[in-house]
């Protein structure tokens, strides 16, 4: 097992360089029928961060160069975020997906004096990219099978900036989270007190969900790098085909999203069969429907362990593997060196009520894994005493595991009451005849607000709103129920599957 002491002062991409050094022929990452040593690896971070570091770039006003890749979960990716950091320079991974529109915001914001992207992206930026572009399947190449050693000069890592990462921008314009080599490390440290580890060296994790996003960059690529274990890339998600995957390259652990386990679990015995070597299923990056994990339970004899964090936590803050047990509808407790208070609107800790359970109130943090603030000016930060307000609500058990109610932003208020959007989304999404829900506040002339709820129906389902509407009465409160009921045939998702409610809006 590796060791390590003190690592999070260190530079992230020194966890690769220890990989090497333990084991340099054992498998670090896996794509298709290709597969990258550690020792492979580390040539190539190497490589990459005497290429950038041969550029010349100049520091400016916000500070070192940054370099934005835009690529997929390709075995590149890694070699160029680990190259980025080793190079002492701030990475800035975008989505391929985006827009040009998008993109431009992304660079022009963070100021990036390097592009690695795909071809499509380069093509969408045409002249607006920035003037050293990478194309992977072209000079990429080039620079990734440079053969110079690299020794930073001066040591970077410890509070040092390593990764803009670019919020979903629920509210306005995406904004870059700043996240320091402290944090990231701070993270897997924190996970890895935990008893017994979720991640050890000799673990394969199956890594789809996208690199660009602070889940699959560093609770699945980086737990990779941190442990010495192996990583299994899929570009994009098929259930079939990650099934196939799992089982060809004996993956022991799943990060994952909750799109992912749904669709798993509507796929009876082929589930059972490929998941026979998996002994870990965590899912984030939004609520898992209670009916989807109860079916992927059921089907494979193990618990989806659901876990709570946010980009500016590095991200991990909770975990029902802190939990002595895994509910329904809880993301468990605080990580080993986090710590979580519920509060009121006027900032006082929330009160048990009768049963034992907190009143619900807003998730605020503390811990080394929290970001350096919003950039460019570390705005919006933790405070002076460290605790940083999520923006997300949630109360506390009779057993302290916390359980999401909803964002702070998305309260729907009908007649004085609240309205969190994700009960109403969890009882509609209990019927059988429900695949997805999303919930919505929308004005009303006597009320405030009502709610409007937007359902994907089962395929060849004829259940109709008023049947809906019915089953919600029959679980909630009536000021809860919708009074209206719009049927589509998708919703429309981020690359980490949470529903957009922007765009529904």
């Amino acid at each position: 097992m590796q060791e390590h002491s003190n690592s999070a002062a260190g530079n992230f991409a020194d966890a690769v360089r220890r990989a090497a050094v333990a084991g340099a022929e054992r498998p670090a990452l896996r794509s298709h029928d290709a597969e990258l040593t550690w020792a492979d690896l580390d040539r190539q971070v190497d490589a990459v961060a005497a290429g950038l570091s041969a550029l010349g770039l100049p520091a400016d006003e916000h500070g070192r160069p940054r370099v934005a890749i835009a690529l997929p979960n390709v075995p590149e990716f890694a070699a160029v975020f680990f190259g980025v950091l080793r190079a002492g320079l701030i990475a800035v991974p975008v989505n391929p997906a985006y827009t040009a529109r998008e993109l431009t915001h992304v660079l022009t914001d963070s100021g990036a004096a390097v592009l690695v992207g795909t071809a499509p992206v380069l093509e969408s930026l045409g002249e607006a990219a920035p003037a050293v572009r990478y194309q992977l399947g072209k000079n990429l190449g080039e620079l990734l099978s440079g053969r110079s050693a690299f020794t930073q000069d001066e040591a970077v890592g410890g509070e040092d900036l390593a990764v803009l990462l670019y919020t979903s921008g629920t509210a306005g314009a995406p904004k870059g989270a700043m996240l320091p080599h402290r944090a990231l490390l701070a993270n897997h440290e924190q996970l890895a007190s935990i008893d017994p580890p979720p991640v050890e060296s000799d673990d394969v994790l199956l890594l789809a969900v996208p690199l660009f996003h602070a889940y699959g960059l560093n609770s699945g690529l980086g737990a990779v790098a941190y442990h010495g274990a192996c990583g299994v890339l899929l570009e994009r998600f098929d259930p079939a085909d990650a099934l196939e995957a799992i089982e060809r390259h004996g993956v022991t652990g799943v990060v994952g999203v909750p799109p992912m386990f749904i669709a798993w679990s509507l796929m009876g015995e082929r589930l059972a069969e490929a998941w026979s070597r998996v002994r870990l299923a965590v899912c984030g990056a939004s609520p898992l429907d209670a009916a989807a994990e109860r079916r992927f339970a059921d089907a494979t004899g193990r618990p989806v362990h659901q876990g709570y964090g946010l980009t500016e936590a590095a991200p991990v803050l909770t975990s029902t593997l802190a939990s002595a047990a895994v509910k329904p509808g809880s993301i468990g407790r605080p990580i080993p060196g986090v710590e979580v208070r519920l509060v009121d609107a006027a900032g006082e800790d929330v009160q048990e009520d009768e049963d034992g359970d907190t009143d619900p109130g807003e998730i605020v943090a503390r811990g080394a894994n929290l970001f350096l603030g919003y950039w460019p000016d570390g705005s919006g930060g933790p405070g002076a005493d460290g605790w940083w307000a999520t923006g997300d609500v949630a109360y506390a058990d009779e057993d302290g595991d916390l359980v999401i109610v909803d964002r702070l932003g998305e309260l729907i208020l009908v007649s004085g009451f609240n309205v969190y959007p994700h009960e109403v989304e969890s009882v509609l999404a209990a019927h059988e005849a429900v695949v997805e829900a999303a919930v919505l506040g929308v004005p009303h002339p006597y009320t405030g607000q009502t709610v409007k709820a937007l359902v994907v129906r089962v395929p060849d389902s004829q259940v109709t709103a008023e049947e809906l509407i019915a089953h919600c009465e029959r679980n909630l409160a009536r000021f809860k129920c919708p009074t209206a009921i719009e049927f589509v045939a998708e919703l429309p998702h981020s690359a980490t599957g949470k529903v957009r409610k922007g765009a529904l809006r």
